[in-house]
């Protein structure tokens, strides 16, 4: 385990990490990993961010669940310490969701939050 390494305290679904695979047979490109981030703006001052990325950055962060590897930036990391990513399927259609303890309030859309 490199320095970089997440702990645990952030988790990553399964569900999440089944359908990031899936994504990644469908690019072709088994090179890609899941960046996620936080950048400021969305109704609530911050808001989500995925991306696929081929290589890593020194400082990131690293995590790997189910052969996907799950990238994030220190600074979107202290963001998420703790919090869920999920990805789920329901009536109001399929969606990546992160459950975030560290958010005082969320908006309406699930994807912008503030602390």
């Amino acid at each position: 385990m490199s320095a970089n390494d997440m702990p645990m305290p952030l988790l990553f679904t399964d569900s999440a990490a089944d359908k990031v695979r899936e994504l990644i047979q469908e690019e072709g490109n088994p090179e890609l990993k899941l960046r996620v981030f936080v950048t400021g703006g969305g109704c609530s001052g911050f808001q989500y961010g995925f991306t696929f990325d081929e290589t890593a950055n020194a400082d990131d962060s690293v995590m790997e669940k189910n052969g996907v590897t799950l990238l994030i930036d220190p600074m979107s990391y202290q963001y998420l310490v703790g919090a869920e990513i999920d990805y789920t399927e329901g009536l109001e259609g399929s969606q990546f969701v992160i459950k975030n303890p560290n958010a005082t309030s969320t908006c309406g859309c699930g994807s912008s939050f503030s602390v």
